[in-house]
Parts: structure tokens; sequence; C-alpha cells
């Protein structure tokens, strides 16, 4: 028991100095800040169109006089790109200063702060990515589009002998059969109804037709038979079914003035935006060529940890055109500021500014 009691008072001590210990190594005023960086977001939207070959597409040329392509596909194409750089903490240059009592220094901070030339440690301004997949294309379009039904009757003429007075003979007997029709069939019934609608359309609009038509009867009847025959004529050269994808991706350029050129995303034929690290699809890649006018040729500040406690170090950004390149193509261009490819500089906090 007294064992236990001189644990627990040990470890009650241990707590009592650690607290201690961690007030004094955090005085009332200190505040950590960090170096401002820049992030480019891409919000992309792309097209996915898929071709679904009509079921009567070998027959196009026969009953139709065209061909039809006989074979699915499917296509992404880029639809637009919408840039927004944003600023967040450099996790790389991170700093501790004292305001307390400084009530000069700390009006400065607060500008440096408003100004974005420094960020606090904690803040984050990201935007959050939305992925939005698109919507599978339904391979049953041409449920319901035939002319007819899709059985017909056959008959098979079957014989069998029958006994007479001169000895057997063969009779022939006729058997109907209700038998499901052939593609060829179908594809032809099709084609008569597409010339039977054309044929009744060029009556209705010249007026050669036991029934008449005027005004809103004659649009709505001819807009009918108009709707009719595409939805025919889908059966032999196809449908295509259209969606949308969208993504985000995120670019953060590396610090330095120098070109750069980073692939951004990526996108496929066949499987749309990919990753840029998805070797399936082609580079969109992100030119991104600091203005020289806006770095400095001097170096900057080189902050140190034995540095004066009453600097306080800030980062000027540097104005980069960037372009969204497509191999030689230019997608996008615009101007952003980047603050990594900018200059670190310093300032007095105590300074008192007019």
């Amino acid at each position: 028991m007294k064992k236990v009691l001189i644990l627990a008072f040990a470890a009650l001590l241990l707590t009592i100095t650690n607290a201690g210990y961690a007030q004094r190594s955090a005085p009332a005023g200190a505040v950590i800040y960090s170096l401002p960086s820049t992030t480019i977001h891409l919000n992309v939207v792309a097209e996915k169109d898929e071709f679904i070959a009509g079921p009567y597409a070998q027959y196009a040329q026969k009953y139709m006089g065209a061909e039809a392509p006989a074979d699915n596909r499917v296509t992404y194409s880029l639809k637009s790109i919408n840039l927004m750089p944003y600023i967040e903490a450099d996790p790389s240059t991170r700093f501790a200063i004292n305001l307390s009592g400084k009530d000069v220094a700390a009006a400065n901070f607060l500008q440096f702060c408003s100004q974005g030339l420094i960020v606090m440690s904690d803040s984050y301004t990201g935007k959050q990515e939305s992925w939005r997949f698109p919507s599978m294309a339904n391979n049953d379009q041409f449920a319901g589009k035939s002319v007819e039904g899709n059985l017909t009757n056959t008959t098979t003429t079957l014989y069998r002998n029958v006994a007479t007075e001169g000895g057997f003979q063969r009779v022939s007997v006729a058997q109907t059969q209700v038998v499901q029709k052939s593609l060829d069939a179908k594809a032809a019934e099709t084609a008569n109804a597409i010339f039977n609608l054309r044929k009744k359309r060029v009556e209705i609009i010249t007026g050669d037709t036991d029934a008449t038509f005027s005004g809103e009867a004659l649009a709505a009847a001819v807009a009918e038979i108009n709707r009719l025959e595409e939805e025919y004529m889908t059966l032999f050269y196809g449908v295509h079914a259209t969606s949308i994808q969208e993504m985000s991706f995120d670019i953060v350029p590396k610090a330095g003035a120098e070109k750069q050129m980073i692939v951004a995303f990526r996108l496929s034929d066949t499987q749309g935006l990919l990753p840029a690290n998805n070797v399936a699809g082609r580079p969109i890649v992100l030119e991104l060529t600091p203005d020289p006018a806006s770095v400095s040729s001097t170096t900057g500040a080189s902050p140190g940890r034995s540095s004066d406690a009453s600097l306080v170090y800030y980062r000027v950004p540097a104005t980069a055109t960037v372009n969204i390149l497509d191999g030689q193509q230019i997608l996008m261009q615009a101007r952003v500021p980047v603050y990594q490819s900018g200059n670190t500089l310093q300032f007095n906090l105590n300074s008192v500014v007019k």
C-alpha cells in the first residue's frame, strides 16, 4: 500500500513539474507563424460521349443505302478548366515571435497578416475537392423500338404415309409454328416502316391524303412522323449517350524563380480524367513562368534559428504566367501570384511606419 501511495505522489509531482515547464516554455504573447505558399487548384470538366451501335447496323447498306458504324466506342473531351490559386501555410517555414508588451510590433504584425505576407501556422484556406463521376450509359437503348413483334409464323410441310386400297401413299401435311424472327427480317420491316413514314410525311405536307391537316394539327403530325423516323433510324445508325465527369486537382509549384513544367492531370480517351501518376492517359501539363520583373536579383533574407527576435520574415510573391498545355495546344492562360517563387525579406517589428 505504501508503495502505491509513493508512486502516485511521484506521478503527481511529475505532472506539476511538466505543467510548470510548459508554462515557462510558452510565454504570454508568443505567436507562431509561417510564410505563405501558393497552391494552384484546377477544377476540370470532361464530357463522355458513348456511341452504341444499332442492332441492325450490318443491314444499313442493304436496306437504307448507307453504311453504319458497327462498333461501340467511348471518347472523352475536355469541356472546361477553372484555375484558382489559394494560399496556405508553408510547413517548411515556421517561426516564433513574442509580441507581449509591444504595441507597435503587434500592429505591424497584424498588418503583415492582413496583407497576406505571412500566415498563421494553423491557417488553411484551401478548397475542398469535388469528385463527380459520369453516369453509365444504358446499353438497352433500342428496347421497344421494333416496328413489328419479335415473333412470326412459319409453315413447314411434313409428309406421312396413308394406307389406301392401292397401297401406302405419301401425303403432305402443312404445320404452322411460331418462331423468332431473324435479325434480317426485322431490319427489313424497320426499313419499310421508315420509307412508309417518309411517304406519309410528303402526302401530309402536299395535301395528297384523305385526312385534312392544318395549323397546329399539321405541325403536330409532321413532328410525330419525324420523331418516329429518328427513333427507327437509331436501330441502324446507333445512338450517342453523353455524361459529365468533374474532378479537382491541386498543384504546388516548387520554390524558385525558374520555369517549371508540371503534369497537372491526365486525360484518357476511354477512362476520362486521371491523376498525374496514372500513365494510362496523355499528360495535361501546367507550365509556370515567373515574371523576371517581379523577382529581385538579390537573394533576400536567409532566416536562421539564431535570428533577432524583433525581426519578422515575410514573402513577397512573384507574378507568374500559367499555361495549361495539351501537347502543343494552349488550353488556357492566366497570371497568378506565386509566393514560393518570390523573395523572403525581413522587417523590424519595432519600427514606426509613418
